[in-house]
């Protein structure tokens, strides 16, 4: 397609912004060329400044599970609006979310509204190093928890790293503390447990990975993760920035039955707009000011747009027969996918949990982000602009979910299946 406006405005951005873009992934590093500026969305597409049209399996990585611009969304927006967009105090909608979040998710006592799912992660852990009054952190190789020092840590090999900075900025001092594990490896985790439990004062982990793609748990391992931490009185976070209200309203904690002590969410809960929450035990919740001694704050948090927006999402993801659209739909993408890697000749996998997935462009079990790694970027750099120039828009990068939403058609999904095919048989 072509995108002449786009690289018009790429040429300005890059002079203005690192990269030309406000968040790494935006640039088309991974996959080369330039990348498409957006001019509207609407549904399930999104429309370049040049009026190409995409059907969208970004969805704004995963906030947009009605669509975009839904217009009971859009309609409570421009109400909200007219009222003011942000007082910095309290209001009645953040009480309606917070009591729709708490429904959805049992582990949920008490719940803190922040503006992002970094924020949300970040404080967490600050939470659950007040209330065990110890200092390590243990997570997972190939799990990103938002940009916060202490989080972006390089990632082990089979035993544990003990924190060296994956950043330049961010000192070792601020990563000593984060213990990062292989995913899937129930003993290497056991072992590290068991030998630094004192120290620790949680385990954070996304239950379903989406940031190396879409990488489920293996049968046993988050079973092992809830007992281990109960014996030793170690917080176990669930980030469920991307899963939350996506692999199941009540989240991946709901899906694979285990409760965790605290959660973070993000995305589905904001309906496109800027939101975060964290929130889990009565007791661990208790710790945060102006409660307890554990400081965090923000100017925007709660704001009334960004919760008006979370009230009208899932009031409508809550609506009887959603979730089994969604499900009926992306098994027909799902079934549909594989079978056009098939008979195109292409070695992939695929994997999905709820209405996130990925298909990887290797013949290696996806497990963990070794594995994740075997995959042939050059071959889906190929994919990807294929694709995009067939009109539908998969992220720009290997390791990167993907995402449906109830406004996807058939008619879409088979449309996807067969440009799918088609370019999978060239290259």
């Amino acid at each position: 397609m072509e995108t002449n406006k786009s690289k018009i405005f790429y040429k300005q951005a890059i002079k203005l912004m690192p990269g030309g873009v406000n968040s790494p992934v935006r640039a088309f590093k991974a996959v080369g060329g330039s990348p498409i500026f957006i001019k509207k969305a609407k549904g399930s597409r999104i429309y370049d400044v040049d009026g190409n049209a995409y059907i969208d399996y970004v969805l704004s990585w995963g906030p947009m599970i009605l669509g975009h611009s839904h217009p009971s969304v859009v309609n409570a927006l421009k109400t909200a609006i007219e009222n003011g967009t942000s007082f910095g105090a309290p209001t009645p909608l953040e009480i309606e979310l917070a009591r729709m979040i708490i429904k959805a998710y049992p582990s949920i006592e008490k719940v803190r509204m922040v503006n992002s799912g970094t924020e949300a992660t970040m404080s967490a852990i600050r939470a659950a190093r007040g209330f065990t009054k110890r200092d390590k952190i243990i997570k997972f190789e190939g799990c990103y928890h938002g940009h916060a020092d202490g989080l972006l840590v390089k990632a082990g090999s089979g035993a544990a790293t003990f924190g060296v900075p994956d950043s330049p900025g961010v000192p070792k001092s601020y990563a000593k503390n984060t213990l990062t594990l292989p995913l899937n490896n129930i003993k290497a985790f056991k072992g590290l447990i068991q030998k630094e439990w004192k120290s620790i004062a949680c385990v954070i982990i996304e239950p379903v990975v989406g940031n190396i793609g879409c990488v489920l748990p293996i049968p046993g391992f988050l079973e092992a993760l809830r007992k281990e931490t109960e014996k030793y009185g170690i917080v176990l976070i669930f980030d469920e920035v991307m899963t939350g209200f996506r692999v199941s309203y009540g989240g991946a904690q709901a899906y694979y039955g285990i409760k965790p002590d605290m959660t973070c969410l993000g995305k589905v809960i904001g309906g496109g707009l800027p939101v975060g929450a964290y929130g889990g035990k009565r007791e661990i919740m208790s710790m945060v000011a102006p409660e307890g001694p554990v400081y965090q704050a923000g100017t925007l948090s709660g704001n009334p747009l960004a919760m008006t927006a979370g009230i009208e999402t899932l009031k409508i993801l809550s609506r009887k027969g959603t979730y089994e659209k969604l499900e009926k739909t992306m098994q027909h993408l799902e079934e549909g996918l594989k079978d056009a890697a098939k008979k195109a000749g292409a070695k992939t996998k695929f994997y999905r949990a709820g209405t996130m997935f990925c298909t990887y462009f290797t013949d290696t079990e996806v497990v963990d982000y070794k594995t994740a790694k075997t995959s042939d970027t050059e071959k889906f750099s190929r994919f990807f602009m294929g694709m995009l120039n067939q009109g539908i828009n998969f992220a720009p990068s290997q390791f990167e979910a993907g995402f449906i939403s109830i406004a996807h058609t058939d008619k879409d999904i088979d449309k996807t299946i067969k440009a799918f095919f088609e370019v999978l048989s060239k290259i």
